[in-house]
């Protein structure tokens, strides 16, 4: 009896050492699978899985892209435009790690008031990391891909260069990328020229770029939110 009871013991410790193995490999595949952030230290992308998305979907539909993309250095886009950014969609930029873990909160609790995925507590670090590299999918694993990637960015770039990177990455309008190409397409102007109005009405069209033109008569929720933007930023001392 004794020397069945050690036989049928040897697959069960093989089988335990399979769950404990199998978890933490398929956890460092994963992370393997992150990509190296660190070449943005010193280059500007040429391109963003946005960009890429973008295009593919409208050569599905038999129609020929058009893309407005070109790269400006933060200090050429005006202090008013960059801080009605920041207010709006990130106003803890400064103070978070990638991740803005009170946001988080307050928009799960809300979301579950709701019983819908109604508000989003992205910071810029994590849009940016989505815009580059991944898609607007809600799926729980690209998600955790977001916050992981994220995170590499905020160890290896100062916050000044990611703000300069999400300036000129993120979308602004069907085909429409970047600060630069914004300011010349709704006001045709500089970055440098955007002034504090004109920077609010940009920022407040990000949630939705491809319906809100920043430069058309806005309805009163739009005029509202552009209000209150314009109030955060004189409360931030910004103004």
């Amino acid at each position: 009896m004794k020397r069945r009871s050690r036989v049928l013991e040897r697959p069960i410790g093989r089988w335990a050492w399979l769950a404990v193995a199998a978890p933490a490999l398929a956890a460092g595949l994963y992370l393997s699978s992150l990509p190296d952030v660190r070449y943005l230290r010193r280059e500007n992308p040429r391109t963003t899985a946005y960009i890429e998305l973008y295009c593919e979907r409208l050569r599905a539909k038999g129609k020929d892209p058009s893309v407005r993309f070109s790269w400006t250095p933060i200090g050429s886009i005006s202090p008013d435009f960059r801080n009605a950014v920041l207010i709006a969609e990130d106003d803890m930029f400064y103070q978070h790690h990638g991740v803005d873990w009170d946001s988080v909160k307050e928009a799960a609790d809300y979301n579950w008031r709701k019983g819908r995925l109604a508000r989003g507590a992205s910071t810029i670090t994590q849009q940016l990391a989505r815009n580059l590299y991944l898609s607007p999918s809600k799926n729980p694993l690209r998600k955790v891909k977001e916050l992981l990637i994220a995170r590499r960015l905020e160890e290896a770039l100062p916050k000044r260069r990611i703000l300069e990177l999400y300036l000129n990455v993120v979308e602004w309008g069907p085909g429409l990328y970047g600060a630069a190409e914004a300011a010349r397409a709704y006001y045709g102007k500089e970055p440098s020229q955007i002034t504090a109005e004109e920077g609010v009405a940009l920022a407040a069209a990000l949630p939705n770029p491809r319906k809100l033109n920043p430069s058309r008569p806005a309805g009163p929720k739009m005029l509202r939110r552009r209000e209150v933007l314009l109030e955060r930023m004189r409360k931030a001392g910004l103004l």
